[in-house]
């Protein structure tokens, strides 16, 4: 069964902004946004109307500051979640934030790829948790769910040895266009690399959560990996 879009409601008073947000948004797979609200009291008004499966929310806004909208919604019982996305830096707002169930903290500015990661790992957060929301869980599946929303921000400044970011970037590219499992040789026939190389940039991700691994069994009856992207 192919997953329904994440709604997205994109709250933003500055209009160059919010159509940049829309723009991220519309490039990551498995979001769709279904309104841009330029003021608190919009936001609130729409968030209640349309039931967003998310808000990508800023703090400075007028009629309403964006931590007010979150205590609106969750007195109305708006059980949306919240992505901040923001210049407001203090750690009393952040503190306040994550006391209304914010998820993600984005601090403006900031690139297009640490936006397009905290919806990636969003985006896994909501299919562990929508996919059976009345079942009980064990403590191993909470600690994963709630593990994949933290960014990976060590990565650059403390990436094994012998793996870079840009070659990691690629496989994370390559990995996500891929429309069935592929293999370390498949990676590392289309990326150009040894496939003991391609091999520990796949084994990065699926330890990151951000890939899967499964394996299958070829003629010789020798088990071999197979990965898939994990994200949206």
């Amino acid at each position: 069964m192919v997953d329904e879009p994440i709604r997205t409601l994109i709250v933003e008073d500055d209009a160059l902004l919010a159509d940049a947000h829309r723009l991220y948004v519309e490039r990551v797979p498995g979001f769709t946004v279904c309104g841009v609200a330029r003021s608190g009291t919009q936001a609130l008004r729409m968030a209640l109307a349309d039931r967003p499966d998310l808000l990508l929310l800023d703090f400075y806004l007028p009629g309403m500051t964006g931590l007010e909208v979150c205590r609106a919604l969750r007195a109305h019982g708006a059980t949306a979640d919240i992505i901040a996305v923001t210049s407001a830096r203090d750690l009393a707002t952040v503190r306040a934030a994550v006391s209304y169930g914010v998820v993600q903290y984005l601090v403006k500015p900031f690139s297009f790829a640490a936006f397009r990661q905290r919806l990636e790992r969003y985006a896994v957060f909501h299919r562990r948790t929508t996919a059976d929301p009345a079942g009980p869980v064990g403590q191993d599946e909470v600690d994963s769910a709630l593990a994949v929303l933290r960014p990976d921000t060590a990565r650059s400044a403390h990436q094994p040895k012998g793996l870079s970011t840009a070659t990691l970037d690629t496989v994370v590219a390559y990995l996500r266009s891929a429309p069935n499992p592929v293999s370390a040789d498949d990676v590392a026939e289309e990326l150009g690399m040894a496939r003991v190389t391609a091999r520990r940039y796949l084994e990065r991700l699926t330890g990151q959560r951000l890939a899967t691994r499964t394996q299958r069994y070829g003629r010789s009856g020798r088990p071999g990996n197979l990965y898939r992207w994990n994200g949206a």
